[in-house]
């Protein structure tokens, strides 16, 4: 009796892959986000973006892993995919967002407030250095406020304390070519977003200290090609920051990652699945696909490691 067959989609091969992965998303994210709702998030964010599925499969799941362990959901907001083309193809980066940003910053409990705001052409900006620091900005509230010239962050401390930084649009600029997606993604998409995170990441080396913060950000720099903050007039040179083929991980993500698609891959549900044939057929087909598939999964995976 022939078997009448039916593929699995791509997307549900990675949703069953998430799904396994879940007890490895939940030691690595923090107890207030369920794991249920960061894959519910992923997958999501993957159905709208269904090419992010044909770039390096361990690049998209070390993004995804990078993300759980900074405690940022893959929404666009807190945090993006953002895919790119490295030495290997075509792979996806893991990129903490303003929204992820202000979120550590504001979860470490020193801070009574944080802002950032982009100052245009038509803006009424004044900023004032020396003994009495202080910035008034009156945008414009016209339908075009002309092209972007400054953008700044301000943050005020539980005991009183502002502290407040102020970069132009070429020092924004040069902290942009630094970055292997400076043409491209984030940097084109969403300007403002991006050059007000800026500004409060180089905020955030004047503000207490927090691990979770310092993490996230070393995240984004990552994810930008930089390994250190563009700082005054030294920038780091394009020319010398490599695309790597697919996410840099560290090695508890990587083992992770190992434990999850490689030891987990004897278990994958086969490609194609068998649907009504004979029991005997059934039996024999099964045990046949399921040695194949197991020793086929398990190269693939010491393949990607």
């Amino acid at each position: 009796m022939t078997a009448i067959t039916t593929a699995i989609t791509p997307i549900e091969s990675f949703r069953n892959t998430l799904t396994r992965m879940q007890p490895e998303f939940t030691a690595a994210l923090p107890p207030q986000i369920p794991v249920e709702k960061f894959v519910r998030t992923v997958i999501t964010v993957v159905q709208m973006n269904p090419s992010h599925l044909d770039a390096d499969r361990r690049s998209l799941l070390g993004s995804c892993m990078k993300a759980a362990q900074d405690g940022l959901l893959l929404d666009g907001r807190e945090a993006a995919l953002v895919p790119f083309n490295g030495k290997g193809g075509r792979a996806v980066q893991y990129m903490p967002m303003i929204a992820g940003i202000l979120k550590k910053i504001r979860n470490s409990g020193e801070l009574a407030s944080i802002s950032a705001n982009v100052v245009y052409q038509r803006d009424q900006f004044d900023y004032t250095l020396g003994d009495d620091e202080r910035i008034n900005h009156k945008p414009f509230l016209g339908d075009d406020r002309g092209q972007p010239i400054a953008v700044y962050s301000i943050a005020k401390t539980k005991d009183g304390a502002i502290y407040r930084e102020v970069m132009s649009v070429a020092e924004v600029n040069k902290v942009r070519a630094a970055s292997r997606a400076a043409n491209a993604g984030p940097w084109v998409q969403w300007w403002d977003e991006m050059a007000k995170k800026t500004v409060i990441k180089r905020l955030a080396k004047r503000l207490p200290s927090s691990t979770d913060l310092d993490q996230v950000i070393a995240s984004d720099n990552e994810a930008i090609g930089m390994t250190n903050e563009v700082v005054g007039s030294t920038t780091i040179d394009p020319a010398k920051q490599e695309a790597p083929a697919s996410l840099p991980a560290d090695e508890s993500t990587t083992s992770r990652l190992k434990r999850s698609i490689g030891k987990r891959a004897k278990r994958e549900e086969p490609e194609v699945v068998a649907e009504e044939p004979a029991p005997e057929v059934a039996q024999a087909e099964q045990e046949t696909t399921n040695t194949e598939e197991a020793t086929d999964e398990s190269a693939a995976a010491d393949a990607h490691f």
